[in-house]
């Protein structure tokens, strides 16, 4: 077609969509002087910060951090599952298509509303350290961290388990059919999408001191790029074995074999019994009410009451004058988040092994005391940071709400990029380096010890209103993911974004006041880092305050939301704009 018989064909549509009055819209030149806004047909609801529109579907609705792992949880939405079955299928389906961030040698967190009673449910799928491992075994070899890569921080992935859990309880499908389609695209292959091919790339050499991950992961010797087929039949194959055998296959049969096997070839401590001994736990969200929603999170052994302590210190305040992108209200949050990660750092653990103040944390009162030690025109900088190690991992997101309103908040990980790097013989997958977050001090209550569950970072989220479902939602990303939740829900509930906005607005990543190895920065009390988008003359207030800020392009965490529109009957999944991601309904 012509370039001018296109453009009759465009005016054609204009003209039976809008009548006659697209022959009147009048074209000006652009004046750099002149206030411009665009206009409701260029972006959602005139918003030029707004990357696209939310997607809005009545009957069911899955969003994460890759479309064919979205349309796979959809497929099975439509097939009659359940929010419970399409997240387990999405999530397996996310261990193939982007292997670095999570996977079946990781973790998994859910929180969980069943509509027919109305209640929320919390489930802790996190393995434990190795009975035979403790500190000795590192002091004999003179180390004073857990190294991040290789066998010694293997910690029991709990993954299996906590699909399975999930599915007896909620599910209406066999594992069979929840894996089907990921077995089928393993062993046919997918064209890998565009952020994961750069992550892919970009972390992949550090696969190359163990032969059976650049086996799984470099084809070729090199990492897939952009659009290529890639394909896992070693990890079709742990699926056929799960889909067939259930969770035993992967904790007491073949695969638990050729784990334990690996661990003991290559000095590894993880043992069959390990492996065997695997439970998940459910357990009681816990909340916090922020300007008459109820705000949900999971107990430690995860960082989830980080979100709640900020959320409660910020209510004090009234944000919606102070405005979205101000210096006050930044500077607000960021002095936030250092009070909640000095406690982040002495108080949250394994609560099997410790009594921990949990309840305390997050009251009201105890917010009120907090605040109290905010300045509102200077940084502090003698609020201790958390463990360094903490700052970094790879981690996916996904959220599922189907046609009676289950709805389903499910994070996934293995921690570091490929977690320890290793893939142990032909499992097709890495095993997560979890175990890495456990502290040497033999005084921390984070310390290592046999059998224990290492702090985590990775947390789900979910708001009510009313006592009804409202916003199903997380953001991935080490320990951005509390100041991620913090940040959309301050953005939907204070400033009034929609779903998409609230993830596509600027957002901001306090980092702690230590290098990994105790040495201050440059600037006491941490860095802040911000996206672009954050103003340069809010950017000069913070640096007046005392905040060392940085410019960053990554780092920012990746959200994935649905709201459940109770006014309308209807679906809202807003997705990262900073991932592949894709919400998407029916």
């Amino acid at each position: 077609m012509s370039r001018s018989a296109m453009y009759r064909t465009a005016l054609a549509w204009c003209l039976l969509a809008a009548g006659s009055e697209c022959m009147h819209e009048e074209f000006q030149p652009f004046d750099a002087h002149q206030p411009h806004s665009a206009a409701a047909y260029d972006r959602p609801i005139g918003n030029p910060h707004q990357s696209r529109s939310a997607v809005i579907a009545e009957h069911g609705m899955v969003a994460t951090s890759q479309p064919l792992a979205a349309q796979v949880g959809l497929e099975i939405l439509k097939r009659g599952g359940n929010a419970a079955d399409a997240a387990i299928a999405t999530n397996a389906m996310m261990g193939l298509v982007e292997p670095m961030s999570c996977g079946i040698g990781g973790d998994l967190f859910v929180i969980y509303w069943e509509a027919k009673t109305g209640k929320l449910f919390g489930l802790n799928a996190s393995g434990r350290s190795p009975y035979t491992l403790n500190r000795e075994v590192f002091a004999e070899k003179g180390l004073r961290e857990i190294p991040p890569h290789g066998l010694l921080p293997w910690s029991v992935p709990g993954c299996v388990d906590g699909w399975s859990e999930l599915q007896e309880r909620f599910g209406t499908m066999t594992l069979q059919q929840l894996l089907e389609p990921s077995i089928v695209y393993a062993e046919e292959g997918f064209p890998v999408s565009e952020i994961i091919a750069g992550g892919w790339e970009h972390l992949g050499d550090g696969l190359r001191e163990w032969p059976d991950s650049v086996r799984t992961f470099l084809p070729n010797d090199r990492a897939p790029s952009v659009g290529e087929l890639f394909k896992n039949p070693n990890l079709a194959a742990s699926y056929r074995a799960i889909a067939a055998d259930g969770r035993d296959a992967f904790y007491k049969g073949s695969i638990a074999d050729e784990i334990a096997a690996f661990s003991k070839a290559n000095g590894g401590f993880l043992s069959s019994k390990d492996l065997s001994d695997h439970e998940s736990e459910w357990v009681e969200p816990v909340s916090t009410n922020y300007r008459g929603y109820d705000v949900w999170e999971l107990p430690p052994n995860g960082q989830g009451i980080a979100a709640l302590e900020i959320l409660n210190i910020a209510e004090g305040y009234d944000l919606r004058s102070m405005g979205q992108q101000s210096a006050d209200y930044l500077h607000l949050f960021v002095e936030a988040k250092k009070l909640a990660f000095a406690d982040r750092a002495t108080f949250y653990a394994d609560p099997a092994f410790e009594k921990l103040p949990t309840v305390e944390l997050i009251s009201k009162e105890y917010a009120a005391r907090q605040r109290k030690r905010i300045d509102m025109q200077q940084a502090a900088t003698d609020v201790p940071a958390g463990d360094p190690k903490i700052s970094q991992g790879d981690t996916i997101y996904l959220t599922v709400v189907d046609k009676d309103r289950n709805c389903c908040s499910m994070i996934q990980s293995n921690y570091y990029a490929f977690g320890s790097r290793v893939t142990p013989g032909n499992v097709g997958f890495a095993m997560q380096n979890r175990g890495a977050l456990f502290a040497l001090d033999d005084n921390h209550l984070n310390r290592l010890e046999p059998h224990k569950r290492p702090f985590h970072t990775i947390i789900p989220a979910f708001v009510t209103k009313d006592g009804k479902p409202w916003f199903c939602f997380g953001v991935m990303g080490g320990d951005m993911q509390p100041q991620g939740h913090v940040q959309v829900l301050v953005n939907m509930i204070d400033f009034g974004m929609n779903v998409q906005e609230a993830g596509d607005a600027a957002r901001v990543r306090h980092s702690g006041s230590q290098t990994p190895t105790g040495r201050p920065m440059a600037s006491q009390g941490g860095s802040v880092a911000v996206e672009t988008g954050v103003p340069l003359e809010t950017i000069a207030e913070l640096q007046n305050r005392g905040h060392h800020i940085v410019r960053s392009r990554g780092g920012f965490g990746g959200y994935q939301g649905i709201f459940i529109d109770q006014q309308h009957g209807t679906l809202h999944g807003g997705t990262e704009a900073r991932k592949d991601g894709a919400a998407v309904g029916y």
